[in-house]
């Protein structure tokens, strides 16, 4: 089953993060590449035109998730098992503190 999160830096559509059996995968938009607004969501992963692979979910998206007492209420509210980091990513991380954002691929526009 393969899972995956449209990526925002402040508006802009940064990259699709997605999720499989394989591991996590994070690829930068095309267009979001080609604008002189682009910048890395991350810097430990630069602009670039190829995937990111990792076998782990990427440290940078794994920090977004809370912590603490806010990670517990997540938990609860949604019931969601504390290690499922990337479905806690993509219900928790839509306003994310910072300019990076997570939102579910099969959420419309007006959902975002």
């Amino acid at each position: 089953m393969s899972k995956a999160g449209r990526v925002f830096y402040g508006k802009l559509l940064a990259g699709i993060l997605k999720e499989s059996d394989m591991g996590y995968t994070f690829l930068y938009d095309a267009e979001y590449l080609a604008s002189e607004l682009a910048k890395p969501v991350s810097l430990t992963m630069p602009l670039r035109k190829e995937a990111y692979f990792s076998t782990t979910l990427f440290a940078f998206f794994d920090g977004l998730i809370p912590e603490g007492w806010l990670l517990d209420i997540a938990k609860d509210h949604w019931k969601v098992r504390g290690n499922d980091r990337f479905e806690l990513l993509l219900l928790t991380c839509r306003d994310a503190i910072g300019a990076v954002s997570v939102v579910p691929e099969n959420e419309t526009e007006q959902d975002v």
